[in-house]
């Protein structure tokens, strides 16, 4: 039996199904390639602001009560997400009430009403979830780095938005958005557990006149860099958020496999170079990860860590010392996954060697320090 299968329907919408004979749950997704990074300047935020407003009233359903309601009685999970370059929707059931679970998913996102009262009240909502954002350093940081890296276009804005974008928007904005991405080549309907009989002509009836056509694509990412770069966000705090990287590759390259080794060996574990040097040696750090972030055109590869102010030096020059010798030092074999064979020590080497270089350092920082100066000069991969 396949791990999984795809079929595309008539408009172009993929389905993507997954058997587990052994489930006796379902989880149906309806996932979107639209993000915050399909917005404009004055959109800044609609993608996540419209993930909330699925969740408001339908045509069928006219509340949020009631679209609650109908997935607690029948003992349901749902929620969504929203990402730069997707947004996805789901819910989590026993097997049996597979099709109100994909009734009530794709109602939501089919025939919301986006009333007018109803977004004014959730705008509200928003701006508190944003002073929560803003509220979590480990959060934020990944705002203030993308900002670093990519400046302002798209993905370096934050998914959330401004308050000035949240409060602006009107039930049109709403309606162009979705009407611009919210096209059946873009969307992939996911099924997967104990999947039941009949699923595909159940999703042809329900999906199967969503709106075909070409949507376009948002515009590429423009980046150039020949020096270390430095952010700083100044916050009192009992400690700071760091985070160094490096432009890396997207999402389909060659050497993703490469890089995705390289990543783990920086920062992946707890036998990571990272944790081992920066926690359990020097005791700089409560927590410390590498992670290689992909998107479609573009890529990172960063080190973030909560760190002592008071040994704020110390750790930036460890955590930065750590990409000079990743990108120097040949990688034991012991390090590169077994499941991973075809990747060789040579291919993770020339991956570092070509990404990790000095004047593609970046460095943010949220915490109690306002001189960029002070870190500019640690951003030295020979030191």
């Amino acid at each position: 039996m396949k791990a999984f299968e795809k079929n595309t329907l008539p408009n172009g919408l993929r389905v993507v199904t997954a058997p587990m004979p052994h489930a006796k749950s379902v989880a149906c997704f309806l996932m979107l390639a639209a993000g915050s990074r399909y917005e404009t300047r004055d959109t800044n935020g609609i993608a996540h602001f419209a993930e909330h407003m699925f969740f408001k009233g339908t045509e069928n359903r006219p509340t949020a009560r009631q679209i609650a309601g109908e997935i607690d009685a029948i003992g349901g999970e749902f929620n969504a997400f929203t990402s730069k370059e997707y947004t996805g929707y789901y819910v989590k059931c026993a097997a049996e009430h597979r099709d109100t679970a994909l009734d009530v998913l794709i109602d939501m996102i089919r025939h919301s009403k986006f009333d007018a009262e109803e977004i004014e009240r959730e705008k509200g909502v928003i701006v508190e979830e944003m002073n929560m954002y803003y509220d979590t350093p480990r959060d934020y940081v990944d705002g203030v780095y993308d900002e670093l890296l990519y400046g302002d276009q798209p993905l370096g804005w934050d998914i959330i938005g401004t308050k000035d974008t949240v409060r602006a928007a009107k039930r049109e904005t709403f309606i162009d958005y979705l009407d611009r991405w919210y096209r059946a080549p873009r969307i992939v309907a996911g099924v997967s557990g104990a999947l039941g009989e009949g699923l595909l002509e159940r999703l042809q009836a329900l999906l199967g006149d969503v709106q075909d056509g070409a949507t376009g694509s948002p515009p590429p990412v423009e980046w150039s860099q020949d020096a270390p770069q430095v952010k700083l966000h100044t916050k009192q705090s009992d400690q700071a958020h760091i985070r160094v990287g490096v432009h890396s590759y997207p999402l389909v390259h060659p050497d993703r496999y490469a890089l995705q080794l390289l990543a783990t060996v920086l920062g992946g574990g707890m036998s990571s170079r990272l944790f081992t040097e920066v926690r359990e040696r020097r005791g700089l750090a409560y927590y410390i990860y590498g992670l290689q972030q992909g998107y479609t055109d573009t890529g990172t590869l960063f080190a973030q860590g909560g760190v002592d102010i008071q040994r704020i030096d110390d750790a930036v020059s460890t955590v930065v010392s750590e990409f000079g010798r990743i990108a120097s030092e040949p990688i034991e074999p012991d390090d590169v996954l077994a499941g991973l064979d075809a990747v060789t020590i040579e291919d993770v080497q020339r991956v570092a060697q070509d990404i990790v270089r000095e004047d593609r350092l970046n460095f943010a920082l949220i915490g109690p320090f306002d001189d960029p100066d002070r870190f500019q000069k640690l951003l030295s991969l020979s030191a």
